[in-house]
Order: structure tokens, then sequence, then C-alpha cells
């Protein structure tokens, strides 16, 4: 397993419309890798997402089985005039090898907070809808609802804080919410476009179940995953504001 790190140049045309859309940028991630790996749950799959960070810096990550050759991205995305390759990668079995029950991560994850529901006013029997969740408070449940089963557990905040804070009792920020529709072929009709919603989850969490955290990390959490959701990346973590 991989972890990649490229640095998209915003200043580039392609750059800038390789962002706007998550189709491109998923064959464009495709592209890295002469022979993609099966999709259907039999193996780790290739995971990507976009970070910006508070300079505006865009950063494309990729988990993927096997490393990524990222040359067609720095010669349209990237600086290709420069003398270093343009992208990083990190042997990411190593360190998912020594991941333990009980350790403790900040982590960030992009995902498509979905539930399915029935109208109303639907007939009886009428198939249920996929549709997103679009508040905070349900877009968190979401992801609480899914902890035990991926393998960790998003860390509670000590009593006195959620008493100060509102009540939030864990440590966790729901942000950046995006409905996103886009075409997918040549077909201009909008019946044919790709509609989801991604928001970012960044907090903290703790380590339950080593090898299904590792599933996790390697195949991702939720839908959407081929335009650039459910890639969980994990940080050392730093004392609580205030605590340092």
């Amino acid at each position: 397993m991989f972890l990649t790190q490229f640095r998209v140049n915003t200043g580039r045309p392609e750059g800038r419309r390789l962002l706007s859309s998550p189709h491109l940028m998923h064959g464009a991630v495709n592209m890295a890798f002469p022979e993609p790996p099966p999709r259907d749950g039999s193996g780790p799959r290739v995971l990507w997402r976009i970070d910006r960070n508070q300079q505006s810096r865009m950063t494309l990550f990729i988990v993927s089985p096997s490393r990524p050759d990222l040359t067609h991205l720095v010669e349209q995305a990237g600086w290709p005039t420069l003398d270093t390759p343009g992208w990083q990668s990190f042997d990411y079995a190593a360190f998912l090898d020594a991941l333990a029950a009980g350790d403790t991560w900040g982590f960030r994850l992009t995902a498509n907070p979905v539930h399915n529901i029935r109208m109303p006013d639907d007939a009886p029997g009428t198939r249920t809808k996929r549709t997103a969740h679009r508040t905070p408070h349900h877009q968190l449940r979401w992801l609480l609802e899914r902890e035990e089963t991926a393998g960790f557990e998003v860390i509670r905040k000590p009593a006195d804080r959620q008493l100060l804070e509102h009540g939030d009792e864990h440590e966790v920020i729901v942000r950046d919410y995006v409905p996103l529709q886009f075409g997918r072929s040549a077909s201009r009709s909008a019946r044919d476009d790709v509609r989801f919603t991604r928001v970012t989850y960044d907090g903290r969490l703790r380590i339950t179940q080593p090898e299904v955290f590792r599933r996790t990390l390697t195949h991702g959490l939720g839908k959407a995953k081929a335009y650039g959701c459910g890639l969980m990346t994990l940080a050392p973590l730093t004392p609580p504001r205030g605590e340092q």
C-alpha cells in the first residue's frame, strides 16, 4: 500500500479544470496505474481526496495498492520544469501494520453521508430513495452510526468541555458541505448527471479493531469513492486548545 501526495498548480488552467470536476480527477487518478485494482470489494482500492489548507494550497492525496506514476498530472497540473518529480509516495503498509487497539489519532475524512428514505406521500411499496444528509447534526450521526463497524470510535470530550461547548459530545468538526452535480458522458441531459453531497470531518479517534480499521483506511468509508469521497487519513494528535 502507498500513500501519495501531489500538489495541484492552481495557476494552470488544467489544474483548475481538474479541481472543478470530480469526474475528470477520477479519470486522471486512474491513469496513474497501468491496471487499476478491481472495485468489487475483493481487495484494497484506489482512494483519493483533495485538501485545501489555509493558504489555499490544493493537495491531492491518493491511497493505492501499487505505487502511482503521476507524470501526466505534473505535465498537466503541476510544475513540469522543476527538477523534483512533483509528488511523493510513502510506504503505507508499514504504517498500517503498526496500528494497534487503543491508539489515538487525529483524522480527516471527506465523505458522502446519505440515507435511504421514502417520502410521506409515496405509495406503499415504493422504493426508497438515496438522499443526502443536509445538516451537521445528521451528518455527524451518519459517521457515528458507522464507527463500530469501521473499527474506531470518535473520542468524546470531557464532561466539563461538553457543558462549555453547548453539549457537543464528540471531538469532531463537520465542515465544507458541498452539493455537487456534473456530467460524466457525452449526453447533455441533466438526467444523466451525477449528483452527490460532500462533507469533511476533522476530529480525533481511538482504534478499537485494528484489522477492521485497516480495511476502512484501504477500502474507504461510504459512497462516491470514485469521486473523492471515503478516504480517511490520520495525523498525530495535538493537545486540545487550552491544554498545551
